[in-house]
């Protein structure tokens, strides 16, 4: 059975950092897709970064240049260091894993409980 959870979630300052973090278990794929999503009240869920089993990363526009995705392999951990983080950066954060078709269509079926970001300004 696929687990994902995260950790690393909290409260900062506009312009601070914060680093998140992803423990898969379970997930015997060779190929696959994770990555994170956030979700902020009254709004729709939004992809904010990815990686893939061959390390290609991709970025929302809203992120890029400050967010960065990265996975340790080894440890089977997903991360996403968030710098200069704004207000509009909060939401609750949930790490997501499957074959890529399923992850790139928005039908990924394996989720984490979520972690929340707060960012005052």
């Amino acid at each position: 059975q696929v687990q994902l959870v995260e950790s690393g979630g909290g409260s900062v300052q506009a312009g601070g950092s914060l680093r998140l973090s992803c423990a898969a278990s379970g997930y015997t794929y060779s190929s696959y897709c994770m990555g994170w999503f956030r979700q902020a009240p009254g709004k729709e869920r939004e992809g904010v970064a990815a990686i893939d089993s061959d390390g290609t990363t991709s970025y929302a526009d809203s992120v890029k240049g400050r967010f960065t995705i990265s996975q340790d392999n080894a440890k089977n951990i997903l991360d996403l260091q968030m710098n200069s983080l704004k207000p509009e950066d909060s939401a609750i954060y949930l790490c997501a894993a499957d074959d890529c078709y399923r992850f790139i269509t928005g039908r990924s079926r394996f989720w984490g409980q979520g972690t929340q970001v707060t960012v005052s300004s």
